[in-house]
């Protein structure tokens, strides 16, 4: 059984209007998670440089998959996924997305234990019909992918329905976790973040972490969910 969780970390500027990312991985370190697939990971312009700092990551339970895009930061257009240390890191790669603004998401295969599991991190348009466009792309290029393993999608969708939109494409052969509205931080009511899972794989439990902390982080609150082989 693995914890995994998906947080849009607004670039680690809190509700309160301020840049702590420490506090996003207090919040983490609540959770506790296995995988964890970042949203809003790096600044938006020139460098586009990680906000959770190097030394920082070095003092938590977590490493970043490196995607070899920009030398700054942490992921693909502040798409990040942090894994468990001791965690085998089999493969990784950035998804480029159809979009008018810079959009994109990130796969790795990950073995923990004995166990590889496929992740996707994604963070899609605000745009219904560019949403629909970029599910279709990021499950086109798992289904032609060579190797093939249980996959957890995870992300901010900015998708309100449940079953509408781009939870079209998503649902056909997926699991949807029910965890909960996780927008906005401090009066959460709309879904926008979201974890799907493959056939192979079971959800155990699911929620949204609602704490003091999380509160205050970001404008969202992150989701988690346990699954295990179905």
């Amino acid at each position: 059984m693995i914890k995994v969780a998906s947080y849009n970390m607004r670039k680690g500027i809190g509700t309160d209007r301020r840049r702590r990312p420490d506090r996003i991985l207090e919040v983490l370190r609540e959770i506790d998670a296995d995988i964890v697939c970042l949203q809003e990971a790096d600044r938006r312009f020139g460098a586009r440089a990680q906000v959770i700092q190097h030394h920082q990551l070095d003092d938590s339970p977590w490493q970043a998959v490196p995607f070899g895009t920009r030398a700054a930061s942490m992921g693909w257009h502040g798409n990040a996924i942090l894994v468990r240390r001791g965690a085998e890191i089999i493969d990784r790669e950035p998804i480029h997305l159809p979009a008018l603004e810079p959009r994109g998401a990130v796969m790795a295969d990950v073995m923990l234990g004995d166990e590889t599991i496929r992740i996707v991190g994604m963070h899609l348009d605000l745009s219904g019909l560019w949403r629909r466009r970029q599910a279709h792309a990021i499950m086109s290029h798992i289904d032609v992918s060579t190797t093939r393993h249980p996959t957890i999608l995870m992300g901010d969708l900015n998708e309100w329905s449940a079953r509408t939109g781009a939870m079209r494409d998503f649902r056909h052969g997926y699991q949807v976790a029910d965890t909960g509205p996780s927008f906005h931080a401090r009066r959460p009511v709309a879904r926008l973040d979201k974890i799907m899972v493959s056939p192979e794989l079971r959800i155990v439990d699911c929620g949204v972490h609602d704490s003091l902390t999380a509160r205050t982080a970001s404008d969202h609150l992150p989701i988690w969910a346990t699954v295990e082989r179905a």
